[in-house]
């Protein structure tokens, strides 16, 4: 019988190196977490499968894979919107303002359709949940306080002064991340996808990804959309006005964010799935957003960054899914 338990699942097929950072939360010494389970022969087939090496697979979530294309059009053709009044230098009036900050939300919304592919649609609704709340209250803190990030003033270019002191944009901006992120670094380590170190390697990965999409996004939001000010002392170290701890706070954000989340993410189908670039495009389309923006007010240390970090994970991400 099925204990509800994330790590015991009838039909999950998990592996030790899955769960080995987050088995400590629940009670797995006893499973054996190396085995696939066996199913039952009318839960290997559906209808609305999708052929894999002859097998059908059931997906978790039917109706997100129907509305997974749409979704993902929508933000295609919201990004263009802004991508070429980025390029165009078009400002917003300010009652249109809302149009940038919608695309945050998108970005959001096309993610966790995509993820709902792949796991049960309550653990993409849980996790979304978990990422909100937890971001909501790292950012009401930080602007009271000051930490983890640092003293930053969010303007009205991002939300208006109704959603303080949290911006309504942000918590979707986290789920960009952190989705987006992961997506990325289970890509990169497919090969190794059987190792006994595959759960702490893709955590690593996904900190270094999202540290690497903020320092594509500091520069752009501060020099080029004005989205937050930052009250740096000229004294501490920075990287255009975002001091050091503001990246110290996004590792320790992100790390938060995967111990709470992980758990509810792993996919525990028992029948290997199609491999999925859409955490990838989402996640280039991004950065090459940032990467336009830094280009054009010519911040070119941030431009080489970009580049390069774009450049290295695609290439990794793209080898790993081929795999």
């Amino acid at each position: 019988m099925d204990s509800g338990n994330p790590c015991h699942s009838k039909a999950a097929l998990l592996t030790k190196a899955d769960l080995r950072p987050f088995c400590f939360l629940f009670q797995c010494p006893a499973v054996n977490l190396g085995t696939p389970a066996m199913l039952a022969p009318d839960q290997r087939q559906a209808p609305s499968g999708h052929a894999v090496e002859g097998v059908k697979v059931l997906y978790p979530s039917p109706l997100a894979r129907r509305w997974h294309k749409p979704f993902f059009i929508v933000f295609l053709i919201w990004y263009a919107v802004n991508w070429m009044a980025l390029l165009l230098g078009i400002r917003w009036p300010s009652d249109w303002r809302w149009v940038e900050p919608l695309l945050f939300l998108l970005g959001a919304a096309t993610l966790l359709v995509g993820l709902g592919r792949r796991i049960p649609l309550q653990n993409v609704l849980l996790s979304m949940m978990l990422i909100i709340v937890f971001a909501g209250a790292v950012t009401a803190t930080d602007v009271k306080t000051g930490i983890p990030f640092g003293p930053c003033l969010h303007t009205e270019n991002l939300s208006s002064p109704s959603f303080q002191p949290v911006p309504w944009p942000l918590p979707f901006l986290w789920i960009v991340v952190i989705v987006s992120s992961r997506g990325v670094a289970r890509l990169m380590m497919r090969p190794w996808r059987k190792t006994n170190y595959y759960g702490y390697w893709i955590i690593g990965l996904t900190m270094t990804l999202a540290l690497l999409f903020d320092l594509g996004l500091e520069p752009f939001a501060t020099g080029v959309k004005q989205y937050w000010l930052w009250r740096t002392p000229p004294t501490v170290p920075n990287w255009y006005s975002a001091p050091w701890t503001n990246f110290l706070g996004w590792a320790v954000v992100v790390l938060g964010i995967l111990f709470i989340t992980t758990p509810w993410l792993i996919n525990k189908q028992p029948i290997k799935l199609p491999t999925d670039y859409h955490p990838l495009v989402v996640w280039l389309l991004w950065n090459g957003y940032f990467l336009t923006g830094n280009i054009l007010h010519q911040n070119w240390p941030a431009v080489a960054v970009g580049l390069a970090g774009s450049a290295v994970a695609a290439v990794f991400a793209v080898r790993g899914g081929r795999w």
